[in-house]
């Protein structure tokens, strides 16, 4: 059994302390945030992840995990201290190290034995060699430690069989024992790990998340370009994800990405190019194309209600993507307050994410369910591709409206299917959109001799 702390309880810090328990290491987790540990302590989740609250509870009933905000207490004879802290985007798009600066300056100076130090954090290329330099400059005395950077690659919705079933495991160290000690954490996960030093390992989280939030944005790209030639891209995808080369994932159109990390990370990493004085065209056109989702919802459905002042438009999903509440740059928010600055009441259900979401949106209605949602409404959109939502009984929703006008922003329904029920339905480029596209062939006729 290794004993180690995880510093940050949030997504990926509270998942990484409950796993690493549950392979059976003594495990304790610090935050600085006296209310989310008293909260842990009684078996209240900060945050909800599916399977998560089982998990913890299980490990602590078994005294293999625990709660601290203590420093000196959770470094006690441990071998191992996690980084797991927040880095969100500052003004320009550089990510923000103030938390990750405020841990390694704390672990410097309540560190009593050998340590080795692990960055979960996503953090920009350079950082695992600034976080040496602030421990050694902040040591009372001087105690021996390595940094190593293990990205994490954690889904929301399904972190925790990402733990356990990874597809590989990335390490990066300038310190080969070090790296190799903490390969030995993993090798109960039976996948591939991947050793390299502290730089490349940093530029493999970046690099992977901004190629899958290419590949949302291409296919959104080409959502548009089927919406004017009469293609369904839902068909154009299955077709694509058939090519080895391709795979079918991340090749759903719709309202693009959202929530913690391709946001972030895309402009991170855009921001890091262009410091170096390189131009990050890719990227921006990533960024640019993905910005470009939110507002062109609102112009589709003034298409199909006309003017939006005074309608009630309904909202089915509030978090940005199902399976968790995270609001993080929910595609939402943008919408409804697009919506009530053009003059519309705007009501919503979500089946986890209200409680998050209400603070964000004050002056949204909570719906108790989808069809007290639907009640009197002009138009609904469809935000977040929960699975319960792709079995609703659409004939109540579609009494329940005032006008049945759906705007499907994840194309969860059969076009044909919401006609024949009687909506006013579309999609991103769902094929011909219910009418035929206007255009014109003119091809050469060649004739062969007689």
């Amino acid at each position: 059994m290794k004993q180690m702390c995880v510093v940050g309880v949030g997504y990926v810090g509270l998942v990484t302390a409950a796993c690493f328990a549950d392979l059976g290491n003594r495990v304790i987790a610090l935050d600085i945030n006296e209310e989310r540990i008293e909260g842990l302590k009684r078996g209240e989740m900060p945050i909800y992840e599916p399977g998560l609250e089982e998990l913890v509870s299980r490990n602590v009933r078994a005294g293999r995990l625990s709660f601290t905000t203590s420093y000196p207490e959770a470094l006690d004879k441990t071998e191992f201290a996690f980084i797991a802290v927040g880095t969100p985007s500052g003004v320009d798009g550089e990510a923000d190290l103030r938390h990750v600066a405020a841990v390694a300056r704390t672990i410097a100076l309540n560190m009593r034995t050998p340590l080795i130090i692990v960055n979960k954090s996503t953090v920009p290329v350079g950082t695992g060699d600034w976080v040496a330099e602030i421990v050694q400059s902040h040591q009372t005395k001087a105690i021996p430690f390595s940094v190593v950077s293990c990205p994490e690659f954690l889904r929301e919705g399904a972190a925790i069989s990402d733990f356990m079933n990874p597809h590989r495991t990335v390490l990066g160290s300038l310190d080969p024992e070090a790296a190799e000690k903490v390969a030995q954490l993993h090798l109960p996960l039976r996948a591939p790990i991947v050793i390299t030093d502290l730089r490349t390992a940093e530029m493999i989280k970046y690099a992977s998340n901004a190629f899958l939030a290419t590949k949302i944005s291409f296919i959104n790209e080409i959502a548009n370009i089927c919406e004017e030639l009469g293609a369904d891209i839902k068909e154009v995808s299955v077709g694509m994800g058939y090519d080895k080369r391709i795979g079918p994932f991340f090749l759903d159109a719709g309202l693009g990405y959202g929530g913690s990390c391709f946001p972030k990370d895309v402009k991170a990493l855009a921001y890091m190019a262009a410091d170096k004085g390189r131009h990050p065209q890719l990227l921006t056109a990533v960024m640019d194309i993905n910005n470009d989702r939110r507002p062109m919802v609102i112009d589709r459905l003034k298409e199909m209600v006309g003017d939006l002042k005074g309608c009630t438009i309904g909202l089915l999903g509030l978090s940005f993507k199902p399976n968790t509440d995270d609001m993080r740059d929910a595609p939402s928010i943008d919408i409804a307050n697009s919506l009530q600055e053009l003059g519309a009441k705007v009501r919503a259900f979500d089946p986890v994410a209200m409680k998050v979401a209400a603070p964000l949106l004050p002056e949204v209605e909570m719906a108790p369910d989808p069809y007290s949602m639907a009640q009197d409404c002009d138009a609904l959109i469809v935000i977040t591709d929960w699975n319960e939502f792709k079995h609703l009984d659409l004939e109540r929703i579609r009494d329940q409206m005032k006008e049945p006008v759906v705007f499907d922003g994840r194309n969860i329904y059969e076009p044909e299917q919401m006609r024949s029920i009687g909506f006013n339905y579309r999609g991103f480029g769902r094929g011909y959109n219910g009418h035929m596209v206007n255009a014109k062939f003119e091809q050469d006729v060649i004739v062969a001799p007689a």
